[in-house]
Formats: C-alpha cells, structure tokens, sequence
C-alpha cells in the first residue's frame, strides 16, 4: 500500500515554505495550547510564473465539451450562414498604366519627368480608379438607377424594411431644399455603396492593375468593370487635354499682358532719349562713348608716334650728319658719297703725277667741295625733316589730348542724364525677355497639346464570370473551425477563471498551506460509499485506510486521541469519512469511539441502524453519564455516541465543562476517539470541538467547496486555537483539474494474484 505523506510527522504543521506563504509560525503543544497564524494567502511558487503548457492541456481537457459545444455551435453556424448567402461574381478586367507616353516633343514643367523611385504616381492612379466621380461618371453612363440588375441588388432586405430602413412613403409635401438634399443624400448612398463593390489590386513588380467589381450578377459584373476601365481612360484623356487648355488660356492672357508691359515700356524709353538728346549705337552704347573709345585709341597712336619722332630728333641732334641712319639710308647720299669716293680716287691717282697746283688737280679739288658741300646740304635737309616730323607728331598729340578731355565731359554729363534711361533700357530688356519666353511655350504647348498619346490601355476585358467568387465554402469552414476552437478555448479559460473552487491537491497545499493527507476518488452513480466499503480491494476503501496511514504520520505522537472531522459547508463527506476512518482504526485493534457532534443535522445514527434517543445532548445537559449513552456497533471495538435529542442551543452546550471533562475520559478508556463534527460556516459548534479536540481533520469536496469558504473556515478554527493536522479531499474526479492529475500521488493496487490491471486513478 502507498503511503501519503512521507514527511510523516507534523503533516498538520506548514512547511518552511508554507509557513513563510502562511506568514506565521503555528505554536503548536498538547491539548488546549495557543496557536497563532496570520492566514494570508499563500505567494505563489516561482515555478508558477513560469508558462506550463501541461496546465493548459489540463483545463483544455477538463473543459472540453465546453470547447466541443462552442466549436460545434460556431461551425454550423458559419456553415448556415455561408449556405444562405448569396453567391457573389467577380468580374476581372486588366489595365496597364505607364507611368507617361512617348515624348514626341519635352516640354519642360508641362511634360512629366519619370522617376524609378516614384510611388505617388501610381498610388495616385489607384485612388483615382477609386474615386467618386469615376463612379458617379459610370453610374451615369449605365444609367444604373433604372438598370434592372442594380435595383434588384440594391433593394432594401425584408429585415431593412421591417426596422423601417427603407424607401420612405410618399407623404407630406417637402420643399425644393429638402428635395434636392434627400436626391444628394441618396445619391451618396448610391456611388458609397457602387464603391463598396469595387476593388483594385496591383500586380507586383509591374505596371498592370486588376480591377475587380462583384455583384449577385455575372452579367452585370462583367459590363460595369468594363465601364469603369473605359471612363477611367477617358477621364485621364480629359483631364490631360483640360490642362493642355487651361495653360494654352493661362498663358495667352499672361502674352496679352505682357505684350501690353512692354510698348508702354519702349514707348517710356525712346521719349525719354529724346528729350535727353541719347543716341544710342547698334552695340547699346551712346556715341559719345564710342568716339571717346575712338579717340583714346587714336592719341595713343599719335603719342607713340610722337615718342619715336622726338627720340629719331635727339638722335639727330646728337649724332654727326654722316652717322644718322637715315642719312645713311638715302640714296642721295649714297649717289654723292659715290662720285666723291671716285673723283678723289682719280684725285690721288693724279697726286702722284701732278703737284695740287696743277689746273688739273685743282679742278678735281673743286668737284670734290662741291660734292661735299652738296652731302651737307642734304644731311641739313635730313635733318630739317626729322624735326619736322617730331613737330607734326607732338602737335597732333596735343590736339588728340584736346579733343579727348572734351569728350570726357560730356561722356561724363551723358552717363549722369543716363542713370534714368539705363533703368528704363533694362526694363523693356526684361519685358522683352519675358514676352519672348513666354511666346516660345505657348507655341511648344500648342504642339505638345496636339501631339500627345493616351498613357493607359486595357490589357484584358472582363469576361462573364461562370464561377462564384463568394462564399466559398471551403475557407469559410476553415476559419469557422479555427474561430470556434479559438472561441471554445477561450471559453474554457474563462470559465475555468471563474471557478474558484478546490480542484486538486495541489490546490490545497498551495492555496490552503495545508497538507494533503488522502484523495477520496468520487463514485458514480448508482454507487454508494457502503456498496464501495464492501469491497477492501475497491479504489474507494483504499483510498480511505491511506488516510488512516497518513494520520498515524501526521504528527510527532501519532494519531491525535481525539480527531474531529469537519468541514467548510455541509455535504463534503466528513460524515463518511468520520464513519469509514473509525471503522478503518478498528480494524487495527484500536478501541475506537465515534462520537456523532453534529447537533443540528445527525446522520450517523441512520447509518449505523442506531436509536438516537439518547446521546451526547442528554450528557451535556447533565441527564445522564455518558458511558450511558455509548452503545456498541456490529463491528468490534468500535463503540458510537449518537447525539440524542437535538438542542435548542448546541453551542451552549459544547461550550460548558461538561465537554472538557467528556474529552478526557474517552480518551483516557479509548484508543482513539473520532468527533463528526458540524460544518465551519455559520456556525460556533465546529470552532468549540476543535479547541477541545487533540487535531482537527478538514474534509474539503473536489469541484464544489470555494476557496474563499475554505480559508474562512481555516481563520475560525485558527482564531479557536485548533490544530488542523491537514485536509482531505474527497469526492475527486479526473474532470476536477483536467487529464493528468489522477487522485494526486495516490495510486491504488488489486490484492491477490488476479490478472486484472492495477486500478489507478487515470492521470
């Protein structure tokens, strides 16, 4: 047999780590001693922070039909709904959108650049297939208000009709303003609800676009995605040729008026050179400054010339006749220099023949003068030129320099009286800049306007769809599973939330800070604890003789002599178990007394076929002793003490000296005496027979006893003093805390040498 609780002794006391979740120490002696502990509720384990998909699994398991019943409601119902819809078409048409035409001509600022990051071009495209005048334009185009098809999908639901949601009865007269107000407020509805069919969807990494238009009707389907292709390119063309217009206007207007700017600017010009007396030359510059440009460039000239003049003067000067290069130069001087050369060769030729007194010699003597007077005559007359032409260089100096400091005044005076006109000059250069610039765009517009070419084309044209595009059935039933198992799940965790009740040992313990001291499993029905007592070898009277081996562990001295069983609300199984754990100590050969303390609502008596005339009320009051009221079971050694009549006030009772000395003397003549008590809550009677009992056995129902109920129950025994050895649970079922728990750490072993399979609680 496995024994619960091997810690064994002072099961009934907290751990350390119970004691620490508690908040204080118990003080624990023999019978009637203090004990103090703040009942708080216990912090939870750090291994509970942790995610335990096992736990999970459990409270899936325990609440499956809870998940079984929400997915099955949520699956037909979707599968309800999905079969009464009513079947959608989806009509496809394909458009390529460039992102601009051919350029035959690039207008700069009129003509689109094209940018390979440019992504508002084409999210433009799309709001503009998704517009409301597209659709209006369309509406109007099918004439859908009188299309059959569209008022049979546009007519109003009975249910509509019913909540007063459709078409209004003709009734009072309205006004002009209302009756155009409900047109537009319809109308909107109209293109809301065209609008509401229509989807785009891009195709990746390309230029192409879908558009899809569903409706009940293929046929109608088809024609409108059609339309809406159709008068999205003309709408594109329109609005490409209205703007070609508008600036083609706009900037005729703008030609009008500068035109207008600029004659009154030249008109501003010219009367003003007229009355200041300025000419102006081809180049833009006055006369006056150009003849100045003119004669600077030509007393320059002079001036040089003057320089080289004077310094060929001082040369001359400077130099004997014969050494100026001119004199050298000229060929009179050469022809002369050459007869003398020869005259007084022939001169010499005769020296040695004739004396220089010879007529002869003297004739040659005489040419030779002449010839040398006739070269200084010509070296003056060289000279005299040079001089000259210094003179004639320094005299047109002088008078360039004149005439240059004349022009200089009035270049002067003309560019003060031409602050004026270079303002007005730049003025009409400006305006005619302008007009020529703006002449020139008109013209490329004009042609840009004329010669350009649609940018969008249907691929595809939609064809009458022959499947439907909505429901499908297939993934509507797919996401119903997934949304009732989700919404089943989900239910069981709050379902389980809100169940606060004790479910497993384990709760106790963490809960409680209380030990386990057995698991009673919950029997089924026709069942009942005496049929399941019958049998030793059955999981129910197993579990029991494992809480009378706990109990012999439960604290340092054994069994407590006086045990009270007792519970938080009545019907947990304390009566039961009271009865079955008496008999469980007889059977060890323990003189056993079972004492029936439930003064308000016995049962015992029934149980064991015993008269309940007399018992432990007829004691309290003093009517008679009480080994007079104990009367012996059709089991040995097990002695039982009815209640008697039931009292008006038990509690008066119990609390008199009459118990005190009763728990003394049957713990002094028997082995164990074993109190039933009454439940916790509501009432004294339970706290009174734990102060006085040696250890108190709380009995708490799996599934039904509230946490709350239990730790309240567990503050009024404490504040009695009484020492809870532990608690047990009875009425367990695996659908108390899921697969996987079982009757917690206690299994239970057939007897003999039979082939049939150990019964254990299933985990």
């Amino acid at each position: 047999m496995n024994q619960e609780n091997p810690e064994g002794r002072g099961a009934g006391l907290p751990t350390p780590s119970q004691g620490d979740s508690a908040g204080r120490q118990l003080a624990l002696g023999g019978r009637g001693q203090a004990i103090s502990l703040d009942l708080r509720t216990p912090e939870p384990e750090s291994a509970s922070d942790e995610i335990n998909l096992l736990d999970y699994w459990r409270i899936i398991v325990k609440r499956r039909w809870t998940v079984l019943a929400t997915l099955g409601i949520v699956f037909v119902t979707v599968l309800v709904g999905t079969l009464l819809m009513t079947p959608i078409y989806r009509a496809t048409t394909t458009v390529q959108i460039e992102r601009d035409t051919m350029k035959v001509v690039d207008v700069e600022g009129f003509t689109p650049t094209e940018s390979p990051v440019d992504r508002d071009f084409y999210q433009t495209q799309y709001e503009l297939l998704k517009s409301r005048s597209l659709a209006q334009r369309v509406i109007g185009e099918l004439n859908l208000v009188d299309d059959p098809a569209y008022q049979r999908m546009t007519a109003p639901s009975p249910w509509r009709v019913l909540l007063g949601m459709g078409p209004e009865e003709p009734g009072e007269e309205v006004t002009v303003a209302e009756l155009e107000a409900r047109e537009g407020a319809a109308q909107s509805r109209m293109i809301t609800s065209f609008l509401s069919r229509l989807s785009i969807e891009p195709v990746r990494n390309s230029r192409l676009v879908r558009v899809h238009y569903d409706s009940p009707d293929a046929d109608f389907s088809k024609r409108v995605v059609n339309a809406i292709a159709q008068a999205y390119i003309a709408s594109n063309l329109e609005r490409r040729f209205d703007a070609s217009s508008y600036a083609k206007t706009y900037l005729e207007d703008r030609l009008e008026q500068l035109k207008l700017k600029l004659e009154d600017s030249e008109k501003q010009l010219v009367a003003f050179a007229q009355r200041e007396r300025i000419v102006d030359a081809n180049d833009g510059s006055s006369l006056s400054t150009q003849s100045l440009g003119e004669l600077n460039t030509a007393m320059a000239t002079a001036q040089d010339q003057r320089i080289r003049a004077e310094a060929r003067w001082r040369q001359a000067e400077a130099a004997s006749g014969l050494g100026l290069s001119s004199v050298l130069e000229s060929s009179i001087i050469q022809a002369l220099q050459e007869n003398r050369a020869s005259l007084m060769a022939e001169y010499q030729d005769k020296l040695s023949v004739f004396k220089p007194a010879f007529p002869e010699m003297q004739q040659l003597k005489a040419q030779i003068d002449e010839l040398d007077k006739q070269i200084a005559i010509e070296v003056g007359n060289i000279k005299a030129s040079i001089r000259a032409e210094y003179q004639a260089a320094l005299a047109q100096e002088e008078l360039l320099k004149s005439q240059v400091n004349t022009l200089k005044d009035e270049v002067l005076d003309l560019q003060s009286r031409s602050i004026q006109y270079n303002i007005l000059k730049r003025e009409v250069d400006t305006n005619r800049q302008q007009y020529d610039a703006l002449l020139q765009r008109y013209k490329d517009i004009g042609i840009a306007g004329g010669v350009g070419t649609n940018n969008i084309s249907v691929v595809d044209t939609a064809e009458v769809p022959t499947n439907k595009h909505k429901p499908r059935l297939t993934l509507n039933l797919a996401v119903g599973l997934l949304l009732g198992l989700f919404a089943g799940v989900l239910l069981a965790f709050v379902f389980e939330h809100l169940d606060d009740s004790v479910k497993s040992p384990e709760d106790i313990e963490k809960l409680l800070g209380l030990s386990v001291l057995g698991v009673i499993p919950l029997l089924k029905t026709p069942m009942t604890p005496a049929r399941a007592l019958e049998d030793p070898r059955s999981a129910f009277a197993e579990a029991y003789r494992s809480v009378r081996t706990a109990l012999q562990f439960s604290t340092d001295s054994g069994v407590p002599r006086c045990l009270l069983v007792t519970s938080a609300t009545p019907s947990e199984g304390k009566s039961t178990t009271a009865l079955t754990l008496a008999r469980n100590f007889a059977q060890l050969g323990k003189r056993v007394l079972l004492i029936d303390g439930d003064m308000r609502n016995p049962s015992l008596h029934r149980v064991l076929g015993i008269d309940n005339s007399a018992g432990l009320s007829n004691f309290l009051a003093g009517a008679v002793k009480a080994m007079d009221v104990v009367q012996s079971t059709d089991q040995p050694n097990l002695m039982f003490m009815p209640t008697g009549p039931l009292p008006p006030n038990p509690a008066e009772l119990l609390m008199g000296s009459k118990m005190i000395a009763l728990t003394r003397v049957v713990t002094d003549k028997y082995d164990q005496v074993i109190i039933d008590g009454p439940p916790v809550m509501g009432l004294a009677d339970a706290p009174i027979l734990a102060n006085l009992a040696g250890g108190t056995l709380l009995v708490v129902e799996a599934g039904s006893t509230r946490i709350s109920l239990a730790r309240n129950s567990l503050k009024r025994m404490y504040a009695a003093r009484a020492h809870v050895v532990g608690a047990l649970l009875t009425k367990y079922s695996a659908k108390h805390a899921g697969v996987g728990y079982g009757y917690g750490a206690y299994n239970y072993y057939t007897y003999g040498g039979q082939d049939q399979p150990k019964k254990l609680a299933r985990r």
